[in-house]
């Protein structure tokens, strides 16, 4: 898990740019938090639903790569339930199914004080090749 923690952790440029970070990894499983920077609001000065959705995909994408099988999104749904002002967000990524070619997550997105903001539903194709390039050079 710690080889998969690290590699998402370099090389999600996207997730990094955004102020992601990848707090832990299992299998089928991850945490990730989001603190919220001003450069998150949208034009109501509330955190925009895509950083959030981000926030979302990226421990769906770090939960459903953990077997260490490449795993590509092919459908995807989100909820928001809660407006966010500020402080910082968590997803938590849990498996619900997984078979060889296709599975399921789910990914419960809170605030600090633990209300939940927002729900994901998320499936993954399992694809033959490795979550981790064979030509990763460890950082």
């Amino acid at each position: 898990m710690e080889e998969i923690k690290r590699f998402y952790s370099a090389e999600d440029v996207f997730a990094r740019h955004n102020g992601m970070e990848l707090l832990e990894v299992g299998s089928g499983r991850a945490k990730a938090c989001m603190r919220i920077e001003p450069y998150h609001f949208n034009g109501a000065r509330t955190v925009h639903g895509g950083a959030i959705f981000s926030l979302a995909d990226f421990a769906f994408a770090v939960a459903s790569n953990s077997h260490g099988t490449l795993a590509m999104a092919i459908n995807v749904s989100i909820s928001f339930v809660k407006a966010v002002t500020g402080g910082t967000l968590y997803a938590e990524a849990k498996e619900q199914t997984r078979n060889p070619k296709l599975a399921s997550y789910s990914v419960q997105i809170t605030d600090d004080a633990g209300a939940v903001v927002a729900l994901f539903q998320g499936m993954v194709y399992r694809k033959k090749e490795s979550a981790i390039p064979e030509n990763y050079i460890h950082k």
